[in-house]
Parts: C-alpha cells; structure tokens; sequence
C-alpha cells in the first residue's frame, strides 16, 4: 500500500467510532469524533500498519490497533490545547475542541478517547497475546514514564534553560514514545520477533526525535498556513526548543543523521523496507 491508500484507509475506519445521536451524551460523542476526524498525516497508525504488514501479519486485523494509536494521540492534543497548558485556539486550521464544545466537555472528550484507545485495541479480532502485548506498548509509552511523564517535564521546565540532553529527557517520553509504540505494536499485531520489535524500536526512537526537531523549526520557518495554527509562539512564550538552543543548520545536520540512522536500522530485521524509508524521508522537508 502506499501512504496515502494508508491514510485512507485509516480515515475511514476513524469515522466509523462515536457514532451516538440517540444517545443522551451525543455531545461528548460529537466532541470525540470532532478532533479525531479533523484530519491530519494519520503517522502513527500508518506506522503500525505497515510494521505489521512487513513482519508479516494482517493489516485488517491491526486496524483498530492503529486507530487506538490515533485516538490516544488525539486525546493528547486536545488536552494539549487546553488553556491550562498550551492555551491555542487553532489545531490544523481549526478551532480547537476546548473553543467549540468548552473547556470541560474538550476534558471529558480526551478522557474517554484515551478509554476507548485500550478498549478499541481489546475489543479487536487480533490474537490475545497480540492484543495485550499491544496493550502493554501503549500503556507504557503513555504513562508516567512516557508520554505523561514528558508533558510534566517539559511543564516544569518553563522559565528555565534547559541542555539538549534534558530536551532530549522530554522530547523521547512527549513525543517519541509514542512513535515508538506505533512501530512497536505494529510486529507484536503481527506476531513477530524480538528482533523485530527491537529494530521497529529503534526506528521509531530516532524518527521521533528527528520529527520533534522538525516540529521546532517550523514555528520558525513554516506559515501559519502551512502549519494550520499560528507560528512563533515558542520564542515568544520563551520555550525551551531544538531550534533556540541549536539553531536552523545544527537542527537539519541532526534531523538527516537521525533519518539515515532509522532507514539502516530498519534493514537489521526486515526486508521490504520502502515505504518507512520514503516515511522517514518524508519528516526531514514536511512543512506541516
């Protein structure tokens, strides 16, 4: 498959969720459903398909597994957005969940997505060992040791000056564990290897961290636009980024040496590796 047959593949599945009008909570359904469906690179659950599909097992069968990916990454954003933490009114060129349903429906809707995340992957027709190893990846990448652990740091690290190596504390839990759970729970969908899982790991810690760098040049270099919601409000709220400590040249010289790294990783363990090589290459010059 190519990326965009992926990407609609994946969009959908997504639209078939949360379908409620007779329903007396019909507006927390609609909250879910409007940031889940508002578009977006689908990069997460690409990942777990295609991973799932070169170690050889069913991409059918892994569809809810990648949609649960996207629903916990959707919770993430829309908890992202709240005033209580980033307080942004635009997310990929519209409103955001918190300014079109309220601040305490936007926080109800991230709850139940990240629920319905686990519950998607365990109501799935995929083996039992593959659904709780599944499981077991995402909740791991989430927690307080990953994706929650990451906000909180990167929460705490405000107002002060951080080194790369504490950017890089935040930035592998906040953005790259997830990226890595997405490689990850694509070879356990599928049954495979450990050598397998440790080669899809190592992908997605390396094109995680090189789409966290990329994130932080373009809200520098990119449009508002492009990028669906203002720009520059790092340097002006004074955030500690890869581009204010490192500058444009450091930051391409790491992003394509992260890229590379990824795309050798990769022919470690599996064969048909095309498709996350033009993925990879694809985050190096993305504009959005």
């Amino acid at each position: 498959m190519t990326l965009s047959e992926y990407k609609n593949l994946i969009d959908a599945k997504l639209s078939e969720y949360f379908k409620a009008d007779d329903m007396p909570q019909k507006g927390l359904f609609d909250s879910m459903r409007y940031s889940l469906n508002a578009g977006g690179k689908r990069i997460r659950p690409i990942l777990v398909l295609e991973f799932c599909a070169i170690a050889g097992g069913d991409i059918d069968k892994a569809l809810p597994a990648a949609c649960a990916i996207e629903m916990l990454h959707t919770y993430s954003l829309i908890h992202d957005d709240l005033p209580c933490m980033d307080n942004d009114d635009l997310r990929r060129g519209k409103p955001t969940n918190h300014v079109v349903y309220g601040e305490c429906t936007a926080v109800l809707a991230g709850d139940a997505l990240q629920a319905e995340a686990f519950g998607t992957i365990l109501r799935s027709e995929l083996p039992a060992a593959a659904r709780a190893d599944c499981a077991r990846i995402l909740a791991d990448a989430v927690g307080a040791d990953g994706m929650c652990g990451g906000q909180y740091l990167d929460m705490i690290g405000e107002n002060k000056i951080l080194s790369e190596k504490e950017l890089d504390e935040i930035n592998s839990r906040k953005t790259g564990a997830l990226l890595t759970a997405a490689c990850m729970m694509g070879v356990a969908a599928a049954g495979g290897n450990d050598k397998q899982l440790e080669a899809a790991g190592m992908f997605g810690a390396a094109i995680g961290a090189a789409f966290q760098i990329r994130d932080d040049m373009l809200d520098v270099i990119s449009t508002s636009e492009q990028l669906g919601k203002p720009i520059g409000s790092d340097a002006e709220e004074n955030k500690n980024t890869y581009m204010a400590l490192l500058g444009p040249e450091r930051c391409m010289e790491m992003i394509q040496t992260l890229t590379q790294n990824a795309k050798k990783v990769l022919t470690t363990a599996f064969d048909d590796t095309e498709l996350l090589c033009e993925l990879a290459d694809s985050m190096v010059t993305r504009l959005n």
